[in-house]
């Protein structure tokens, strides 16, 4: 493995003269965004308070002349949990919050599985991602879509349980910053939506971005979403348009469900590395206080071997601050997000050391992109070698999605011809898992299907596989499709329901594992 030796003056802590984007970056942008199909971009860079690049790529729709632009919004994911931190370092500076106030003092109704960690839990714990729940979990009360209010998602947060014990462990979650954005609307007497609008966006002077559906949809320049859906798994073959009102639902925006250009999210950029002093005016959006707190490191995220390709990018140390991974890359501290919502994804990277920050947004989920530009301008950034980046990733998930692929075909091909053991209206009823809510199992024309009620247009037919297992491929294929189990008791009846993701490459958030079914108790009448 090679090791680069920075330049004395950043190994001193002297601000060395910071170099403007590479040359030709942009020509290089558009030759890797044709090259791997990904419909439009939008790249913004500051620099020493300065922005050289903040521009679009492509176009905003397959199939549509329109250009992306660098007003051009696009849904940026869980990039926007940073936001939501933000409207809370404004809350904590107003003195009507403190981070570590237990929350149950400013949201009275919240309740987590267990009473102890409710009593526990603070603001910061809710940020951080330790409070024991798994990954992604409860993520299928906002994913795809659904009919729940943000307000009926937390109360139903009681009922998931937890995968480790209160601050033991990092896991990813989303569903506690919907807490963070119920507490807002609990504090302010306003829905996070306006706030965050009001007092983060339209007080930063980003003046396209957007917190809510009827804003995003009432722009005229919106990119729409796209994913490759036709070879087999979602990721492999042709991009596709996507209905971009299918996308995640809003009771999860306070978790990421904000859209931001370019000039935008500039603007964002120099506000983190100047530590919350507004550009230009000389006035603040949140205090250096509040600031140093949101990129304090909390939680040390797990360091495992990288290997391939990304074996340059391991990383001595990875942590988790309020809203911000924070970790090193080659000696240098990077504090950055990612975010994807289907059909888009996003980063956001800050290099403190350099005053340098950057953000990559695409409307397709072809990730090798960003993180590639993202490598490659860190390297530049740093003063380090030129790679290759962009390539050698797109080269390794290729060939990791066709060994995914692969494994699924073998899987496919294989079932054991056995099942079911009932007649099909012997598996017919309503069943309950206790966060999620109801499922309603039916028989048409000879067939079983399935429908989720918690979740709009979330319903297909079941097809046997075998056994008491059959497979739901959902009506709407974007939704990913997942075995369904039927657990019998000892008289033959069914007592359970329990079903998996299909797909070696489905999205953590399509939680179907912690999903347990049992069975509705009918009313006699």
């Amino acid at each position: 493995m090679k090791i680069y030796i920075l330049p004395l003056l950043t190994f001193f802590g002297i601000s060395a003269a910071v170099a403007a984007p590479p040359n030709g970056f942009e020509a290089r942008v558009e030759s890797l965004r044709k090259q791997i199909g990904v419909p439009g971009m939008a790249i913004a860079i500051v620099e020493n308070d300065k922005v050289t690049l903040a521009k679009g790529f492509g176009v905003k729709r397959l199939g549509s002349p329109e250009r992306v632009d660098a007003d051009t919004i696009f849904p940026t994911g869980s990039t926007g949990k940073a936001f939501t931190v933000a409207a809370l370092g404004i809350l904590v500076d107003q003195g009507k919050i403190g981070w570590d106030d237990k929350v149950i003092d400013h949201l009275p109704g919240f309740q987590m599985y267990d009473p102890w960690v409710t009593r526990e839990m603070t603001i910061r714990d809710l940020l951080v991602h330790r409070s024991g729940l798994g990954l992604g979990a409860g993520d299928l009360l906002f994913v795809p879509r659904t009919n729940l209010s943000r307000a009926e998602s937390v109360r139903r947060l009681r009922y998931i349980k937890p995968a480790t014990s209160f601050r033991s462990a990092y896991a990813y979650d989303n569903i506690l910053y919907m807490v963070a954005g119920q507490l807002i609307e609990e504090v302010t007497g306003e829905t996070w939506e306006k706030f965050t609008a009001d007092h983060v966006l339209k007080a930063a002077g980003m003046l396209h971005s957007t917190t809510d559906n009827e804003g995003h949809f009432a722009s005229p320049d919106r990119a729409q979403p796209h994913a490759r859906m036709n070879g087999g798994l979602r990721g492999v073959g042709d991009q596709s348009v996507l209905n971009e009102r299918d996308n995640l639902g809003s009771n999860a925006s306070p978790a990421g469900g904000l859209a931001v250009s370019a000039n935008d999210m500039a603007r964002w950029l120099m506000i983190q590395l100047d530590g919350g002093a507004l550009p230009g005016n000389g006035g603040r959006l949140f205090s250096e206080a509040a600031h140093d707190q949101m990129w304090k490191p909390v939680v040390l995220q797990p360091v495992g071997p990288r290997m391939g390709v990304m074996a340059p990018t391991q990383p001595m140390f990875n942590t988790y601050a309020l809203g911000w991974d924070v970790r090193d890359y080659r000696g240098a501290k990077i504090v950055w997000h990612g975010g994807a919502v289907f059909g888009f994804l996003t980063a956001v990277v800050l290099i403190p050391e350099r005053h340098v920050g950057f953000s990559i947004e695409i409307n397709s989920e072809d990730g090798g992109i960003i993180i590639g530009l993202m490598y490659e301008l860190l390297d530049h950034y740093l003063g380090l070698p030129k790679d290759t980046w962009p390539e050698k990733i797109l080269a390794e998930r290729q060939q990791r999605v066709q060994e995914a692929l692969k494994a699924y075909q073998s899987a496919s091909a294989t079932p054991a011809k056995i099942g079911p053991s009932l007649p099909l209206d012997r598996y017919v009823g309503t069943y309950s898992d206790p966060w999620y809510g109801n499922i309603e199992i039916s028989q048409a024309n000879g067939a079983l299907t399935i429908d989720f009620k918690s979740t709009p247009r979330m319903s297909g037919a079941l097809e046997h596989w075998q056994y008491d297992s059959f497979v739901t491929r959902f009506d709407d294929k974007t939704i990913e499709p997942a075995y369904v189990t039927f657990g019998l008791n000892a008289d033959g009846k069914v007592e359970r329901i329990t079903l998996k993701a299909v797909s070696p490459l489905a999205d953590f958030s399509y939680d179907y594992q912690d999903l347990s079914f049992t069975p509705v108790a009918q009313k006699s009448k």
